[in-house]
């Protein structure tokens, strides 16, 4: 009997940064492009793919906006983690030499990355729609004087040559993804650290968030990561994000999320994993 194959999908043409992290996560898995996170989100909830590889924080720029509002509404839990290493290369036709490149496309986040390296070339930056199509548009045009700033792996796709390695201003530029599933996996994996991550939106009484937080501090529970943001256009109603170290079911994790509960109006868990061993590294 054949074995069925697993696939993931994810947001981005073949050799985005999110095909990469499928691979790095998941080797196991056949990555799936999709066009949009929600396509990617569909893909998973459909049944078309077994997992999902979603950006949803930068070390540079911040939180990806869109993943936050999504997943609550998902139906979709995180059972993994992934920190990818955003190492940015100049990438062009084969036979081109960097002498011969005049611009570099790539999505402008990539483009803000390189600057110094762009200025010292004397290299026009030309702002693409993501990286890995910046690749294979290059690829496709196929001149000399324009080239790609993209991924080792969108390189190998397209057939490009890495003219120049790792050439990002910043050394520890990374990108946090977290691994999606149809079915929950709270289960503990050995020692090793685990995450739990929810949203909640708090009462309309004095002080709300301080005390829903209290529990959390007079508990010892490490909150890893707060984030607020405006949920149904409205002002007046804010949702946060939170990331703590722990389990649910451990002894201080549950008195923690147990006081919460009494000072929010909703709270949500959105998924009980174990943290990327690359997490202490990057700390």
């Amino acid at each position: 009997m054949t074995a069925k194959i697993k696939k993931i999908s994810f947001q981005g043409e073949p050799g985005a940064y999110s095909h990469q992290a499928c691979r790095q996560a998941r080797p196991d898995h056949v990555a799936i492009p999709c066009g949009t996170f929600e396509d990617a989100i569909e893909a998973l909830r459909s049944g078309e793919t077994d997992l999902a590889m979603l950006p949803v924080e930068n070390s540079t720029y911040g939180r990806v906006a869109d993943i936050h509002h999504l997943l609550p509404d998902s139906g979709l839990h995180i059972i993994g983690e992934a920190f990818v290493r955003v190492h940015i290369n100049l990438l062009t036709v084969p036979g081109a030499k960097l002498d011969d490149v005049k611009s570099a496309m790539s999505h402008t986040v990539l483009l803000g990355q390189c600057r110094d390296f762009l200025a010292l070339h004397k290299i026009k930056p030309v702002t693409g729609a993501d990286t890995a199509g910046s690749a294979k548009h290059v690829a496709e045009v196929a001149d000399p004087a324009q080239a790609a700033l993209a991924s080792e792996l969108a390189g190998e796709i397209y057939g490009l040559d890495v003219v120049a390695r790792h050439i990002e201003d910043q050394a520890n530029n990374t990108t946090r993804f977290l691994i999606m599933s149809r079915d929950p996996a709270t289960d503990r994996h050995g020692d090793s650290l685990m995450m739990t991550t929810f949203v909640f939106r708090v009462r309309n009484i004095p002080a709300a968030l301080y005390k829903a937080m209290g529990g959390f501090a007079t508990n010892g529970v490490n909150m890893v990561k707060l984030e607020s943001y405006m949920v149904g256009g409205s002002f007046a109603a804010t949702q946060f994000y939170a990331d703590i170290e722990g389990h649910p079911e451990d002894a201080n994790v549950k008195l923690a999320l147990e006081e919460l509960k009494f000072f929010t109006s909703y709270h949500k868990v959105l998924g009980v994993y174990p943290a990327d061993t690359e997490r202490r590294k990057l700390a």
